[in-house]
């Protein structure tokens, strides 16, 4: 890997796979030598909190361009070294493929009889880099497991392959608390047996994936899938093979050794889990997303907080509007109700003018918090704020109300 660094110049627009096909080797190999950063412009799909590396800190002349906010982003931001862009998932697929790439460098699976490299645990942004990058390099690394997906790459694509063992990027999910587990059972109440769901990752998520124990031939279409899943599938309640399709699995050791012989799990590219028409085809497809503020207009902000970009809006677009597309679809979006110790109603009159708009008002089909769920389809503007500030945290719900009139004079 030292040597693919060292092939580095000034000028190049280089690939990295993000999430859990982040090289650590490859990382590690840029650290121990940054003065080749200089002037290299650093391009993949990152995310905090699961990726602790911003390549463009590197050196004082590196860049990257990015999808997702990350806390390291943000001195350098200043200088114009970011080139951080407010897209989803798709948008992000989109311009992977048509942006050049001088050198794409993606880890893989050990090779099959055939010469096929599997992208292992993540399938999700490498077939757009890889298929027109002018210089393609497998990372082959022993760790990584083979999965089952609908891609792979053929060792004869390569022009030059790199085979060193090294440690996968991890994740560890936090147990939820008392309110998460709460908001998880009115969410798991909205969901019927024989549903396809979709959610991300977080304690939320971990939340409503235990109070699903008691459902029946559920199905999982999703970005991403983490160690909440097994214990549906060792109960049967998501059974069958490909009844778990991901982009990409997050987790532990034991979590990748499982997918990897769990035919459970069934691995596919961005271009096709969130596919909209795709999604659409899927009969009840309900995709659950958290939000951090959503207003009386049904209005979701999912990424910023006081003012302060804080991720993006990642696949949420594509699974909300193909569930609102699907026969007996739903698109649900999930918060607590307050935050600061109930200082701060997360349902708010209208969102401020630091908040960006995630989700549009008519894309919220069903919002959840701990106090309950509230049904937006088909209610007119006075009746959704109402069943709005029904869920809200009881100490806000006053100062709600009274904000929401003064807001229906105004419109």
């Amino acid at each position: 890997m030292a040597e693919v660094v060292a092939s580095l110049e000034p000028g190049m627009t280089v690939f990295l796979g993000g999430l859990s096909g982040e090289s650590l080797v490859l990382r590690d190999a840029l650290r121990a030598a940054p003065d080749k950063a200089a002037g290299v412009r650093f391009v993949g799909v990152f995310f905090n909190g699961i990726n602790e590396s911003a390549y463009a800190t590197l050196h004082p002349q590196a860049q990257q361009r990015a999808y997702f906010m990350l806390p390291a982003f943000r001195p350098d931001s200043l200088d114009g070294r970011i080139e951080l862009l407010p897209v989803d998932y798709l948008g992000a697929w989109r311009d992977l493929e048509r942006l050049p790439i001088d050198l794409a460098v993606v880890q893989t699976s050990e090779p099959d009889e055939n010469g096929r490299l599997s992208l292992g645990v993540c399938h999700d942004f490498a077939p757009a880099a890889w298929t027109h990058a002018r210089r393609r390099i497998a990372h082959i690394n022993p760790t990584m497991p083979r999965t089952r997906g609908s891609v792979s790459l053929s060792l004869g694509d390569c022009d030059a392959v790199v085979e060193a063992e090294g440690d996968l990027v991890t994740y560890r999910e936090e147990p939820p608390n008392a309110p998460l587990r709460q908001l998880a059972g009115h969410v798991s109440g909205g969901v019927r047996d024989g549903d396809t769901i979709q959610l991300g990752i977080g304690r939320m998520v971990g939340a409503v994936l235990e109070a699903l124990g008691d459902h029946r031939k559920l199905r999982l279409h999703a970005g991403m899938g983490t160690p909440a899943l097994v214990p549906l599938i060792n109960r049967g309640v998501i059974q069958g093979p490909g009844a778990a399709n991901v982009g990409v699995a997050l987790g532990d050791a034991a979590f990748y050794r499982r997918v990897a012989t769990d035919e459970t799990f069934l691995f596919a590219p961005v271009s096709e889990t969130h596919d909209v028409r795709r999604i659409a085809a899927i009969d009840n497809f309900v995709a659950i997303n958290a939000a951090l503020e959503v207003d009386l207009f049904g209005q979701i902000n999912c990424d910023t907080l006081g003012g302060q970009l804080v991720a993006g809006v990642g696949g949420m677009p594509a699974f909300a509007s193909g569930a609102q597309l699907s026969r007996g679809g739903r698109a649900v979006f999930a918060l607590l109700s307050s935050a600061s110790r109930g200082a701060v109603s997360r349902i708010v009159p209208r969102l401020d003018a630091s908040a960006l708009v995630g989700a549009p008002r008519h894309m919220a089909d069903v919002v959840i918090t701990e106090h309950g769920s509230a049904d937006l389809r088909g209610a007119s503007l006075t009746e959704r704020a109402e069943r709005l500030i029904a869920i809200a945290a009881p100490d806000h719900r006053e100062a709600l109300a009274e904000a929401w009139g003064l807001l229906r004079k105004s419109l």
